[in-house]
């Protein structure tokens, strides 16, 4: 449950961090972290468009370099943006000088006041640096869906055990996650329209 549903002592050490967002009604925050990669990212929106969902992702600056189309795609069919560094770097391993450099560097190709660290871990004083300027989101399941050990099954069993009134729910577009996002992503959509979640955006 650790790593699937933060227990409460470990939201503590990020202050200031979203990890969930509630709301008078059944809600969901559906996110997508890696991306975007053509191998995966317009599957993800095609999945998405099936079912009339929009969604927040949380992308790689490198990967936007290098698949700028793919970055429109996802811009051009109303989903939001977020900034999760250029390198996917992990806060602990570096100073916080240079992981602040590496996230200003892709915010000047993705233009959004939301972050994600990778990995979920940074310093403390990172954290405190950045949420001057973007507003840190993390998350209330994470379905580990890069998880090559787990099944489909698995993966799909996180969401139903773990989600509640306002989740921010985390899935992959990448080609680590994708042998178990193809055949999760529309089960789990299907299962939270069936429990009456609506879907929002990440604002």
């Amino acid at each position: 449950m650790f790593i699937e549903q933060p227990p409460f002592f470990y939201r503590l050490l990020f202050p200031g961090a979203v990890w969930r967002i509630p709301r008078p009604e059944k809600c969901v925050y559906l996110t997508f972290d890696d991306g975007p990669i053509p191998e995966v990212t317009p599957w993800v929106l095609d999945v998405l468009d099936k079912y009339g969902i929009r969604a927040t992702f949380f992308m790689v600056g490198d990967n936007v370099r290098k698949h700028p189309d793919i970055f429109r795609m996802v811009v051009e069919r109303g989903h939001h943006l977020g900034n999760h560094t250029f390198n996917h770097i992990q806060g602990l391993r570096y100073l916080t000088r240079n992981y602040l450099r590496n996230v200003e560097k892709a915010a000047d190709i993705i233009p959004s006041h939301l972050f994600r660290p990778p990995h979920g871990h940074m310093r403390l004083p990172q954290t405190w640096m950045l949420r001057h300027h973007y507003r840190i989101v993390m998350w209330d399941v994470v379905t580990r869906d890069y998880n090559a050990s787990l099944t489909p099954g698995q993966v799909l069993e996180n969401v139903k055990r773990y989600t509640r009134n306002g989740s921010i729910i985390v899935f992959h577009d990448s080609l680590k996650a994708e042998k178990n996002l193809r055949p999760v992503l529309p089960l789990a959509i299907e299962w939270l329209l069936a429990e009456g979640y609506q879907f929002q955006l990440i604002e």
